[in-house]
């Protein structure tokens, strides 16, 4: 049943991601990637809210968690768990930890999308 609370919220959240990246250009133009910078912060503000409804103000069961968490907000995007993963760290005191899990999570991600333009592009 996790699964399928997953598998559905997560087609919730793709249509939802769609949406954003389809009107916001015809928006705010094309000149600077919008939709991802809106999506991000949207995204992460939501899973700030959602996740501080469940510690702070209601217990809701793992079934509604795992669809509005890593359901909904999963596919429509990622960086809200990276925002959440890096606020659990710094609330916990790990700041250095923190800090380094975010250095590393940016460079290394960048770096993995070019070592993967240029496998291909060696490739061809």
């Amino acid at each position: 049943m996790a699964y399928l609370l997953v598998f559905l919220g997560g087609g919730l959240g793709a249509m939802l991601r769609h949406g954003v990246n389809v009107a916001t250009p015809r928006l705010l133009g094309n000149g600077f990637p919008w939709s991802t910078f809106l999506i991000n912060i949207t995204g992460s503000l939501i899973m700030g809210l959602v996740a501080g409804w469940f510690a702070f103000k209601g217990d809701a069961p793992q079934g509604w968690r795992l669809f509005l968490t890593t359901g909904i907000l999963g596919g429509y995007t990622t960086f809200s768990a990276f925002s959440l993963d890096t606020a659990l760290l710094y609330e916990r005191g790990d700041v250095g930890l923190a800090a380094a899990y975010v250095a590393a999570s940016v460079a290394l991600s960048i770096a993995g999308l070019f070592a993967g333009l240029w496998i291909i592009r060696s490739l061809a």
